[in-house]
């Protein structure tokens, strides 16, 4: 897989898709309604996003029923896997990304709050 820099750094320079990038970066595979919850955003907002991710090959998706799961596209070539991982601990600890994992941790401590 031969992602383009330019695309990479494009899908990062927009806050909420670096926001979910640090997510997924940092969780296996999330859905749809878990970003939701974690960013505070409304569900097109998200899905918006997921839809330029997933075109620029970033992300995958896999369906599970009326659920989609997303997580980060299993050929990102390793650069761009380093790029993500450094940005990723970058942010960590600050606002909002410290409390967007935080809430994703909170919906998955409770089994009833996870998407089916």
């Amino acid at each position: 897989m031969a992602i383009a820099p330019e695309a990479l750094f494009h899908a990062l320079s927009d806050s909420t898709r670096l926001r979910i990038l640090a997510l997924l970066a940092n969780v296996e595979e999330l859905c749809v309604c878990e970003l939701t919850e974690a960013l505070d955003l409304s569900q097109p907002m998200i899905s918006r996003h997921l839809a330029q991710l997933r075109a620029s090959e970033l992300v995958s998706d896999r369906r599970a029923g009326q659920w989609v799961y997303y997580r980060l596209h299993f050929k990102l070539p390793k650069w761009a896997q380093r790029v993500l991982a450094e940005t990723r601990a970058g942010i960590a600890r600050d606002k909002p990304f410290r409390s967007d994992i935080q809430t994703v941790r909170r919906l998955r401590a409770k089994p009833s709050n996870r998407c089916a």
